[in-house]
């Protein structure tokens, strides 16, 4: 579902941000990505969706490259970053339907959608609320519920749990659960161990730019808790 071959970021001429990354994930997978401030991350995620450019390297979605065929990946990706900018002017419903147009999501299919998802995460009263007034949980929830509402076969998140309350935590878990074993991904990027741990069936570690470890998360913890071997990669390399 996601192929990345060699993807290499350069800032400034000669600071590789990104060096040399393969990852594949596989239709099904949910697939962490871990690393410290500053290794890589959000920058690799931000290629793969096609936000930012870059020279060396390939990605592909669904067979599809990010480069050369950018709208067949985009119809078929949803990204949440880490901080979602959402139009604050528009009420939660207005926001939600202007994806839809952007996706051509017929009548039906949105409207059922949009109720599935507002439901789950709670936010059902809200949505003829204007944006400005929500809380940043809420504006993930419709961020969330956004990238839903055309039934993405690759799901990319930045950070997807930080200011999500418990509940709401449970529910993206649940969706991202249920999006897999329809023969969809999730790549998402975390710094809570423990989440990544207990969701995901592999992991790759990134530090200063490059993939240090990675593999199936029994492979990777071999009896350890996913922190051990985190600190122990981050040590040796």
């Amino acid at each position: 579902m996601l192929d990345i071959q060699g993807y290499t970021k350069t800032y400034g001429g000669n600071k590789k941000a990104v060096d040399d990354i393969h990852l594949q994930v596989q239709p099904g997978d949910i697939y962490g990505f871990i690393g410290h401030n500053g290794a890589g991350k959000s920058t690799t995620i931000r290629a793969v969706v096609g936000v930012l450019d870059f020279t060396d390297g390939e990605i592909y979605i669904d067979g599809h490259s990010v480069k050369s065929e950018p709208m067949p990946c985009k119809k078929m990706t949803a990204y949440i970053p880490d901080n979602p900018d959402l139009y604050e002017n528009l009420t939660g419903i207005q926001y939600l339907n202007f994806i839809a147009d952007v996706f051509e999501i017929d009548a039906d299919q949105r409207a059922q959608r949009i109720q599935k998802y507002a439901d789950m995460f709670e936010i059902t009263d809200a949505l003829g609320d204007l944006i400005s007034s929500y809380s940043h949980g809420m504006k993930q929830k419709v961020a969330i519920i956004s990238a839903l509402i055309h039934e993405p076969k690759l799901m990319v998140l930045d950070e997807p749990f930080v200011g999500l309350d418990p509940k709401a935590s449970f529910t993206l878990k649940q969706i991202m659960h249920e999006m897999c074993e329809q023969g969809a991904a999730v790549f998402f990027s975390t710094h809570v161990l423990d989440v990544a741990e207990k969701l995901c069936n592999k992991i790759a570690i990134i530090k200063q730019g490059k993939i240090i470890a990675q593999g199936t998360m029994d492979e990777l913890t071999q009896g350890q808790s996913l922190e051990e071997v985190f600190l122990e990669v981050e040590d040796e390399k």
